[in-house]
This record gives structure tokens, sequence and C-alpha cells, in this order.
């Protein structure tokens, strides 16, 4: 039976809104742990997103320390996001950065120093659901899958997601939405041909 996204959305979002804070938090750490498996080479910026904690986002604070620990000399980016035009800002992410909630409710940078989206070497990417060929479900705003392709082509793009892959492949996957070559679940790291 073909799945569609506004289906898998609807779904998928449900499944993450009825867990308990207890299971939500066993996820994200064993989730952080298949993390701290991945080879990311010498990454000078990482890109991470910020949870939405009122949808039960993937918790990317215990990630974030991990990196820094791990990559003392990389550059954290955050993304201010403009709705209105489906674009989005990438900021450099330090103490200083003042952290302020959008609309949506994901804390984004106030401002601060920009970095180029060509200048980004791995992007952690949040996804609600995924299938076994690595396209990627999310809200349906597009604005990933357009930061992507302003990317590098050899940007390492790699989607957190908690739940396994879908049990049958997204349907109604367009030009513009690109795949996951590597997504990180609670259960282990999927990788997929690009």
């Amino acid at each position: 039976m073909p799945l569609y996204k506004k289906d898998i959305r609807k779904d998928y979002l449900a499944k993450r809104l009825a867990m308990s804070e207890e299971e939500a938090a066993q996820l994200n750490a064993s989730l952080l742990e298949h993390c701290r498996e991945l080879t990311l080479g010498t990454p000078s910026f990482i890109h991470l997103f910020l949870p939405i904690a009122a949808k039960k986002e993937v918790d990317t604070f215990p990630l974030a320390d991990w990196l820094k620990r791990q990559y003392p000399g990389v550059q954290l980016v955050l993304s201010r996001s403009y709705l209105a035009t489906g674009s989005m800002q990438h900021f450099r992410w330090d103490d200083a950065t003042r952290l302020v909630h959008n609309s949506y409710g994901i804390p984004e940078p106030e401002s601060g120093e920009l970095v180029a989206p060509q200048d980004i070497d791995v992007v952690f990417v949040p996804m609600l659901a995924f299938d076994k060929t690595g396209q990627r479900v999310g809200y349906g705003k597009g604005m990933y899958d357009t930061f992507l392709q302003q990317c590098r082509p050899d940007v390492k793009a790699i989607g957190l997601c908690l739940f396994d892959p879908l049990p049958e492949p997204v349907a109604d996957v367009y030009r513009g939405d690109v795949p996951m070559e590597t997504v990180v679940t609670p259960g282990g790291i999927f990788y997929f041909s690009a």
C-alpha cells in the first residue's frame, strides 16, 4: 500500500507525541550513542538543528556537547528560518549566541556571524520519518531540501530520526527532494547509496 507524505506526517507526529518523557529520553540516549559511531572526517563547520520541544523532536543539545568535545576546533552552525520565503540563513553558534523561539517553537539564533552553505561540511537534518531508500519526510516546507542543494556536493547530510525506516517507500517523491545518504536512529545507523 503506497505511503503518502501527508499521512506519514500525521501518523509519525502522533507517534512521537504519544511517547512518554522516559521513552523519549531513552530513545534520544540511544540515538546519541549511535551518533558517536559516525565518521565525520575533519569538519570545520557542522550544522545542527535545535529541537521543537512541543513536537518531541530529536534532542540535539547532548549531540552539540559531544561534537564540541570530540572536534575541539569545529564551529557549530544553526539556522534561522524565514517561513514566508522558505529560506534559511546560517549563523555560527557560540557562547555569545542569543537564542529566540520562532513562531513554530524552533530555538534560533537572533543574529550573529553568517556562514555560507558552501562552507558547511556536515549537516544534521531533522526528520519525522524516512524510507528504505533514504527518502526523508519532514514537515513539508522543503527548506532543508533547498538548503542541502546550496551546499557543496560532498557535504555529509545525516538525518536524525526517532523511528526505524517506513515499511514501504514514500509514494510522492518530488524532483527537489534530497534523499539522505546516512540516517541515525535509536536502533542504529542506516546508509544509502547516492
